[in-house]
């Protein structure tokens, strides 16, 4: 029973550190300011090949 307890003061201990460590990145990522999507000039536009297979039936 006692190292059952221990395990389980272990984990939750990581646990809590885990969510604290998110919290702290999550607001250093928003403290960055506003997220500015990139101009479309600069965006690579993707290449498409479409081809299509024509069966008898």
């Amino acid at each position: 029973m006692k190292r059952s307890k221990i395990v389980a003061i272990i984990t939750g201990a990581i646990s809590i550190i885990l969510a604290i460590a998110y919290l702290l990145l999550v607001q250093i990522l928003d403290f960055r300011g506003e997220m500015k999507p990139a101009p479309i000039s600069e965006v690579e536009q993707p290449v498409s090949i479409v081809t299509q297979y024509h069966t008898n039936s």
